[in-house]
């Protein structure tokens, strides 16, 4: 996530003490569009270059850093996947607070502001440091090369895949095939659908300049809600019988609904635990190791009402909703399918990874991760 199109400057220093949250994410009268040209730098097997070109550097456990803030559903993913496979060892996390400034997200949840490995205190140092004056948007996920401090790639649809694909010889034993090979097309069909109509989508209806770009944000997005409720009425997972990347790429955005995107994005015709299937679904991931143990709904909510300042200018960060229906009994296990395959749930969360106390859906929650 970063901050989007029309916000206050992020490619260079501002100037003073001007670490503001303000920033304008609407633009009146138009459509809200996500600038989506990224670091796409690959981190393959033997550090081949991308089919594009893409520069690429070679897998190598501890070279890396992962900075992924808890509020953002983008870095979410690879916090999962990450998780899912077993590659804490082979790839470090530092986590930025739930806010950040006119220039970029800050490790202010660490001793001193300062992220223990990198010695930053905010994200952007590690773009400037390979490319001064940065001209996008400063955003996470992003990997970091440690020993020289500069960002690799923040390509974060990319990441995930490359984690499944490039980084197999550090999995866990029993990691799940998040993208096995005999499924890939239709998990691509499938996760386009979803980013361009739902993980967009919400984003798209919340940063609307004007009511008809509002309208026709909503009618797409429900849309894509309604087909993914046909949909998983009648399957366990969107596609195959176990978990893949396209039950990651959605989940991150469903755990987001109810909490902020029905509210302060006006994505309000429904409640997701309105939609049985799709309440059922969410709860059935959120219950499975590896996915509601990275939920922090507190850093969520902060991030979206403190940050989006012209979309909720007073800052008042809701107490609501009530969380416990997370924990409540999903029954999708009548649907058949086995969330890892043949492998198995990844192990407790370490315990300078886990969601802070209070944070989650509640105590039962926190207490099984």
């Amino acid at each position: 996530m970063k901050q989007e199109k029309g916000a206050a400057p992020t490619s260079g220093p501002t100037g003073g003490d001007d670490h503001s949250t303000l920033g304008a994410y609407v633009t009146g009268g138009a459509e809200f569009t996500r600038d989506t040209n990224y670091i796409e730098d690959r981190i393959t097997r033997e550090g081949t270059p991308g089919p594009n070109g893409e520069r690429g550097w070679p897998v190598e456990s501890g070279r890396y850093r992962l900075i992924a803030a808890r509020a953002c559903p983008w870095a979410n993913r690879t916090v999962i996947v990450r998780r899912l496979l077993g590659l804490e060892d082979a790839i470090s996390l530092g986590q930025p607070g739930p806010t950040h400034d006119a220039r970029s997200w800050t490790f202010d949840l660490d001793p001193g502001g300062v992220d223990p490995v990198l010695g930053i205190e905010r994200i952007q140092t590690a773009y400037f440091r390979r490319f001064p004056n940065y001209p996008r948007g400063i955003t996470v996920p992003v990997i970091v090369d440690v020993a020289s401090g500069e960002v690799v790639t923040n390509n974060f649809p990319q990441i995930t895949l490359d984690f499944s694909t490039e980084w197999t010889q550090f999995h866990r034993a029993g990691a799940p095939r998040l993208y096995p090979v005999e499924l890939r097309a239709e998990i691509d069909a499938v996760n386009k659908r979803v980013f361009t109509e739902v993980n967009n989508g919400v984003y798209r209806c919340g940063f609307a300049g004007s009511q008809e770009a509002y309208d026709a944000a909503f009618a797409r997005l429900w849309t894509a809600l309604d087909w993914l409720e046909e949909r998983l009425s009648g399957q366990r997972y969107l596609v195959g019988d176990t978990i893949t990347e396209a039950d990651v790429r959605l989940f991150t955005t469903l755990a987001r609904f109810d909490a902020v995107y029905h509210g302060h994005f006006k994505c309000n015709r429904q409640k997701l635990s309105e939609m049985p299937a799709l309440w059922g679904y969410a709860r059935d991931l959120f219950q499975t190791p590896g996915f509601g143990d990275t939920i922090d709904f507190v850093q969520i909510k902060q991030h979206y009402y403190l940050v989006h300042e012209d979309i909720n200018p007073t800052g008042i960060v809701p107490q609501g909703p009530e969380l416990s229906g997370w924990l409540d009994a999903h029954d999708r296990e009548s649907l058949g399918g086995r969330p890892f395959g043949i492998g198995t749930p990844p192990g407790p969360v370490r315990p300078d990874e886990k969601v802070t106390p209070g944070h989650g859906a509640g105590s039962a929650s926190e207490s099984a991760f």
